[in-house]
């Protein structure tokens, strides 16, 4: 992995340029409270963008909740900003969410967060489960 010098932190260091892996890797542990999967994995993330600064790097990292109502949404982006700013060569570090486009787990979600909420591992149709056809099972 190349790193491009981002320039010198006000203790004199030299500074690499942040890239998109650490970021993800940064935020990757963060699980969501009520589901406890990753928010990585779940899909909430859509992007990050990375503008280096001489002084460090700022980061603006675009999220969404598992619901406009997620009660625990303030405490989420508190935890994703703190670890944003924990990374080495980020001197600002922010954290949008977003609604648009609304989440959802079976398009977002990794196949595995897909099969531990139970919607993966078949095709979901009208009466269609793990199993086949309902109907044939009676």
């Amino acid at each position: 992995m190349e790193h491009r010098g981002a320039g010198t932190s006000e203790r004199g260091e030299d500074v690499m340029a942040v890239t998109e892996q650490q970021v993800m890797e940064a935020i990757k542990p963060i699980e969501d409270p009520e589901l406890h999967l990753g928010i990585v994995d779940l899909g909430l993330i859509y992007g990050a963008e990375i503008n280096p600064q001489p002084e460090g790097d700022d980061v603006k990292l675009t999220m969404t909740f598992t619901s406009p109502f997620c009660p625990y949404g303030p405490q989420l982006k508190a935890m994703v900003q703190r670890n944003l700013a924990s990374l080495p060569g980020v001197k600002n570090a922010a954290v949008n969410i977003v609604f648009t486009p609304p989440w959802d787990p079976r398009t977002m979600a990794s196949e595995d967060c897909k099969i531990a909420l139970g919607i993966g591992g078949w095709e979901e149709e009208e009466g269609q489960g793990p199993g086949g056809d309902i109907e044939s099972q009676r």
